[in-house]
């Protein structure tokens, strides 16, 4: 857990040292309280005490008791200022890491996890700073200070505190053991309900398609009553210790009045004595009461101490898992690195070079000893059986993962050369998944940085030739209309011709289509591609496709089988040469449509 803390900021360490001086000032004027008690307690017993003696040692006390609760009150003003600064950074960091992520570490935490990560645990280490500048560090000063005023006053007092003490360490080590092993499956729980929610809400049509509810419902109820019996588990074990303690704090009083009633009687007056002699063995027995009731006081802040110390250890254990997840994310290794290179001589060429590639834990590789050029203004389409590797091909292009065997060449360089900024700005990729985000029309097509400001007229542009101009202006506002988020207020055509409108929107040197045009009607689809061919004439494009009519009139047309390339040409050549494509080809179209189109 003290990784997590190692970024604090200066000026937040600097506020935790400050805390601590506070805190000191604090259980110095509380342990002075008891010490004016016992004077108060030998003024009583005395029977020649003036009235002004009782207003000083009154008036002291309440100052004590207000200097007390004005540090408690700026101690626990700093504690949650740090607590908050403190989560704001650690939160920050987390969300950077994520998005520096590639997909091979994004799938190996989850995205349920990695949400739990962000919100949930670091909740809980924003409370355990905020209460652990409060009260850990009270209630060891606080104890120490305690045991240190009362050590040599007595021991057989002292060997009741001593008693008290250990059997309150004893339990919660006892029941600490217990706990944090349960603590730790909590976290993973309450992952598991994240995540089937998330699958609901966003299955949710899905659900309800295939009246599926009550399966759902099912589902969710297991891992809800898990986490309830977990967590059922760890309250009612937790709240075990509160009874012990409050055991041992009445305990420790009878114990240490009944000790010092002893004591006092003890002290014995005698009857026969001088008057000097019977007034020591009164004022022996007045100091002695004082005394009692003082301790009686300091054992009770000891206990109190370990009331304190209570409380932080039901979090800290907690917060021990969420710190532990926490730097679990950010101590991960990332697997696609940037590089240093920020310009090329050449433009708009991607060469791959015998590349393979296996996904992170799989047993073998889904792409094998691939290798294909595309010059500049290149059209280059990539078909074949659904899981032969298609969309994996054309994300190395985009370095959505890195290579596990040849090499991947953009302008003459390696891909993993290049920094992220140079690289995205040569790169326009559109996914198989169209993705919206909870911003304007004109706000998602605009999105991200493409080098150079976007006009309104770059935007008006880039829908025109998208085929989206239509229904966009067709909206209540036009451009400044409202997409929900994951654009769950548009079809999912419109969704998919906004997205392909936000990459040519960045006029880049490559664009990747990944299966884009499968949500596009034939009329939609053909208008599309040929108004990309008119106004992108110098973009390299590679596409992936279902379907033949999209990609027969590319210039090369790759087609895999396996993640093997079992046919490269153009569509006339894959047809004499290459059955696979044939096969899908006459899976479409009839003999007669494809000689009628050729």
């Amino acid at each position: 857990m003290i990784h997590i803390f190692s970024n604090m900021k200066t000026k937040d360490r600097w506020l935790a040292l400050l805390c601590v001086l506070l805190v000191c000032g604090q259980v110095y004027f509380d342990l002075r309280l008891p010490d004016y008690t016992a004077e108060i307690t030998v003024l009583i017993s005395s029977e020649v005490t003036e009235l002004s003696e009782y207003f000083v040692a009154g008036g002291y006390m309440l100052g004590c008791a207000l200097c007390s609760a004005l540090l408690t009150v700026v101690v626990g003003y700093l504690a949650a200022m740090i607590a908050a600064d403190f989560s704001f950074d650690v939160r920050a960091k987390l969300f950077n890491k994520v998005t520096a992520m590639g997909c091979g570490e994004i799938k190996q935490f989850s995205t349920a996890s990695l949400i739990t990560r962000t919100t949930n645990d670091i909740t809980q280490i924003q409370m355990i700073i905020a209460m652990g500048l409060q009260m850990m560090l009270r209630a060891p000063i606080m104890a120490v200070w305690a045991i240190i005023k009362i050590v040599g006053k007595s021991w057989q007092l002292s060997a009741v505190v001593a008693a008290a003490v250990a059997i309150v360490v004893v339990s919660l080590a006892v029941l600490l053991a217990v706990m944090i092993p349960k603590f730790r499956i909590v976290q993973r729980q309450i992952d598991d309900v994240n995540r089937l929610t998330d699958e609901n809400l966003n299955g949710i049509r899905v659900v309800r398609a295939f009246n599926a509810e009550k399966y759902q419902e099912d589902k969710f109820e297991t891992a809800n009553d898990n986490l309830m019996r977990t967590q059922l588990f760890t309250g009612r074990g937790m709240a075990f210790l509160s009874p012990i303690m409050m055991f041992v704090q009445s305990s420790v009083s009878v114990g240490i009045y009944y000790v010092g009633a002893w004591l006092i009687n003890n002290i014995e007056i005698p009857l026969n004595g001088t008057l000097t002699e019977i007034m020591v063995s009164v004022s022996d027995r007045s100091v002695m009461l004082g005394e009692v009731v003082s301790f009686s006081s300091y054992a009770l802040y000891v206990i109190m101490s370990f009331v304190m110390l209570l409380m932080i250890f039901m979090m800290l254990p907690r917060a021990q898992v969420s710190a532990r997840r926490i730097n679990e994310v950010i101590d991960s290794d990332i697997s696609v690195l940037e590089g240093e290179e920020t310009a090329s001589a050449d433009s708009g060429s991607i060469e791959f070079q015998d590349v393979s590639f296996r996904y992170p834990d799989a047993s073998e590789d889904c792409l094998k000893h691939i290798s294909f050029t595309a010059k500049k203004g290149e059209t280059i389409a990539f078909i074949g059986a659904t899981g032969s590797g298609k969309s994996t091909l054309v994300g190395l292009a985009a370095r959505l993962y890195d290579v596990t065997g040849g090499k991947i060449l953009l302008d003459g360089k390696e891909i993993q050369n290049y920094t992220f900024d140079t690289l995205y700005q040569k790169v326009g990729y559109v996914p198989q998944k169209a993705v919206l985000f909870s911003d304007t029309v004109q706000g998602n097509v605009s999105f991200g940085d493409s080098g150079r400001e976007l006009s309104e007229a770059d935007v008006e542009e880039a829908l025109d030739i998208a085929q989206a101009s239509d229904f966009v202006h067709k909206m209540d506002n036009g451009l400044d209309s409202w997409i929900s988020q994951s654009g769950s207020n548009v079809s999912g055509g419109q969704k998919q011709r906004l997205s392909i409108a936000r990459a040519l929107a960045r006029k880049p040197e490559i664009l990747i289509l990944d299966d884009t045009f499968s949500a596009l009607d034939y009329k939609t689809d053909r208008a599309l591609r040929q108004r990309i061919a008119q106004e992108y004439s110098d973009t390299t494009c590679l596409i992936v496709a279902q379907r033949i009519g999209t990609i027969r009139n590319a210039d090369k047309i790759i087609v895999l089988d396996d993640g093997a390339v079992v046919g490269v040409g153009t569509h006339d050549e894959l047809m004499k040469n290459c059955p696979v494509y044939q096969e899908i080809a006459l899976s479409q179209l009839s003999a007669e449509e494809l000689a009628a189109n050729a």
